[in-house]
């Protein structure tokens, strides 16, 4: 969403215009496709990472705003509640040693942020969901400070118009309730960006779909939520439902939810905008002065603010993006279905593998997403969310052979992603240290089965037997955690367990 939405209340003549609006601006949308309006190709990247606040206890600090006030820097943002932060990086041209600068510049923002965050009692932890947040920390009086997010959560709540319901049965059965949307704050994640032409959107966006299982297969990193063990990775469970416009009625009748993987394979950019009014209300029907039609009559480029908001407010895996840089137009895929964490060395090797096996399948002479039922990419990211590294996926057979076959998640990664992976960033023109640095990581996520999820549940697990309460236990883990992220080695190196306690004298 914009920087800056404020508004008052609503009323009906509101939501008709903005209605209006949003048509003229999908209008707008195709005149500047069928004009060819949109950049050429620039092979941009960029990267944000949503980050927890936690105390030297590693209970949730509702600092936010003080510690951004220290920090002083447009790189890093409010997030929805107070606990949250957000670094944005400047957009980078893939190729040569990109992931290494990524990875140098994100250690300078991400430490110097740490060390302002430390002046009042707070550090930075970079993870899927923060261990030790309680319920009473996910209530309407954490909200960040910010007008934007005190309007999407009336708005969302108003819509639904009863108590949202988190249901999630994993490892452990979580069942409660909320009042507002803040529990989606608990979600803090790793969003991947790439500028893409029109013409090779759809090709893009179908390959990032179908990628989706295989990077949270390997990076999931959000196994507990208000003390319960969950899915592997509960981000999307949780985000789901804690923005759920829909009451059951609408749900058994089969209304979609704003946060969706979608159902369909698609061919153009225009596709998703359109089914985003066709499916989706307005939660935000605040009108921008600009007509859209009138200046691109007038040979101009039109902001399209309210389809850009309208697009804010639904919550694809995959989203597209309208945007203007320099006057020019641009569309970008932005991948969200990652977790932050657990080191920048683990962000940044995220991040290659999606880079590199986004560029490869979407360039197959036999695309994977004319093999792969779109239903069966759905189910695949279902359950890499809830098992992990130990999934099982449906995955078109290699070669000649048609159809498709179930496959482990290791050795689909290993043996078939990693080597697409690897090709991808040579097409990139990415250089080969980084290329083996980082998808070298990967692959030894997949060799000793480990990922930030599997370890945070097996220091959890330790620490049980230990003789730790719950609460104590998931405390200990996210302080070790945190420890062993400020040190920066991959989390598949990290040992298990939490450190023996020095003897005294």
């Amino acid at each position: 969403m914009g920087e800056k939405v404020v508004a008052g209340p609503f009323d009906l003549s509101d939501r008709q215009r903005y209605r209006e609006k949003l048509r003229m601006c999908l209008t707008g949308l195709e005149r500047l496709l069928v004009e060819k309006r949109f950049d050429r190709p620039k092979n941009l990247m960029g990267v944000e990472i949503e980050l927890n606040l936690a105390g030297s206890d590693g209970m949730p600090r509702m600092l936010n705003g003080q510690v951004l006030e220290r920090i002083a820097s447009r790189d890093f943002q409010t997030e929805l509640a107070m606990f949250n932060l957000e670094v944005n990086i400047a957009p980078h041209r893939l190729g040569g040693r990109v992931f290494d600068r990524l990875a140098e510049e994100l250690r300078t923002s991400l430490a110097y942020a740490d060390r302002k965050a430390q002046e009042v009692d707070a550090g930075i932890v970079m993870i899927g969901i923060l261990p030790t947040l309680e319920r009473d920390d996910l209530v309407s009086a954490n909200l960040s400070e910010v007008d934007r997010y005190t309007l999407l959560n009336d708005q969302i709540v108003a819509a639904r118009g009863e108590d949202f319901v988190v249901d999630i049965e994993g490892v452990e059965h979580l069942t409660c309730t909320s009042k507002s949307i803040v529990p989606e704050a608990a979600c803090t994640s790793l969003q991947l960006h790439l500028q893409v032409t029109p013409a090779r959107f759809a090709d893009v966006w179908n390959a990032a779909q179908a990628a989706c299982a295989a990077q949270i297969a390997v990076g999931a990193n959000s196994p507990f939520l208000f003390g319960h063990e969950l899915w592997r990775e509960s981000r999307p469970p949780l985000f789901l439902q804690s923005t759920d416009t829909r009451p059951p009625e609408l749900q058994a009748q089969g209304v979609r939810p704003r946060t969706w993987f979608g159902e369909r394979w698609i061919s153009s950019a225009y596709e998703l905008f359109e089914e985003n009014l066709r499916f989706f209300p307005a939660l935000l029907p605040i009108c921008d002065e600009e007509n859209p039609l009138a200046v691109l009559d007038a040979g101009g480029v039109p902001k399209l603010a309210e389809l850009v908001l309208h697009n804010g407010t639904v919550y694809r895996w995959n989203r597209p993006v309208y945007g203007i840089a320099d006057g020019v137009p641009h569309l970008r895929v932005e991948n969200r279905v990652l977790p932050a964490g657990p080191t920048i060395a683990d962000v940044i090797a995220n991040a290659a593998f999606y880079y590199g096996l986004v560029r490869a399948l979407a360039e197959e002479s036999r695309p994977v997403w004319t093999r792969l039922p779109f239903e069966t990419a759905a189910a695949n990211f279902d359950a890499a969310c809830r098992y992990g590294i130990d999934a099982r996926f449906v995955w078109p057979r290699r070669g000649r052979y048609s159809g498709t076959a179930e496959v482990d998640a290791i050795s689909l990664v290993r043996d078939e992603l990693l080597p697409l992976a690897a090709a991808g960033l040579d097409a990139w023109g990415v250089e080969s240290a980084d290329r083996d640095l980082y998808l070298g990581i990967i692959e030894e996520r997949c060799r000793r089965r480990t990922n930030g999820a599997s370890w945070q549940a097996a220091t959890f697990h330790r620490a049980l037997e230990q003789g730790m309460s719950r609460p104590a236990a998931l405390a200990a883990t996210t302080r070790r955690y945190r420890e062993l992220m400020t040190l920066g080695e991959p989390v598949h190196t990290w040992p298990v367990g939490l450190p023996e306690p020095v003897p005294l004298g």
